[in-house]
């Protein structure tokens, strides 16, 4: 499929995907990778958001804190390659199609956020709270960013049920 044909399907869009967009999402395994990875990383994000915030006020677990947001951060760059992948699959680009840009750009924030953490802690930059701080702020951002991205999967779910499968 050509961009050209990509986009003249993107303006034709009523609701968040158009029909060939649906049926390109529903034959990807990427949508499976991604429905995988999600559940995944918000895990390994509760469990280091204890650990971190643990370490910040009793002082203890320093190094499973860190730990746990370096995995926390591949995790993080995992999920946005897949997801590239998948958003070029389904829409034919790489990032920041129409219906997913706002998730895109709060997404780069995320990525920000924890490439901070981690320079932070590979060059001794900050103290250990200060980097500790800019994990939980990555975290922060993060939840915004996975409600923005379960709101569009329910609204995914909602336009489906609409007769013709998109919305008015």
């Amino acid at each position: 499929m050509t961009s050209r044909s990509i986009s003249a399907q993107q303006s034709a869009r009523q609701g968040l995907y158009t029909d060939q967009e649906r049926m390109r999402r529903d034959a990807s395994v990427w949508t499976l990778v991604q429905g995988i990875l999600a559940p995944i990383q918000f895990l390994v994000c509760l469990v280091s958001v204890v650990l971190v915030l643990r370490y910040l006020t009793t002082g203890q677990g320093q190094g499973a804190a860190d730990i746990s947001i370096i995995i926390k951060t591949f995790t993080l760059y995992t999920i946005m390659i897949t997801g590239s992948i998948w958003e070029k699959t389904v829409f034919g680009k790489w990032l920041f199609a129409e219906p997913f840009w706002w998730e895109d750009a709060v997404s780069m924030i995320v990525i920000a956020l924890h490439t901070t953490y981690l320079a932070m802690l590979l060059l001794n930059i900050g103290t250990v709270e200060a980097r500790m701080l800019v994990a939980l702020a990555a975290y922060a951002t993060y939840i915004v960013n996975a409600t923005q991205f379960l709101l569009k999967l329910r609204a995914a779910r909602l336009e489906a049920q609409l007769p013709g499968g998109a919305t008015a």
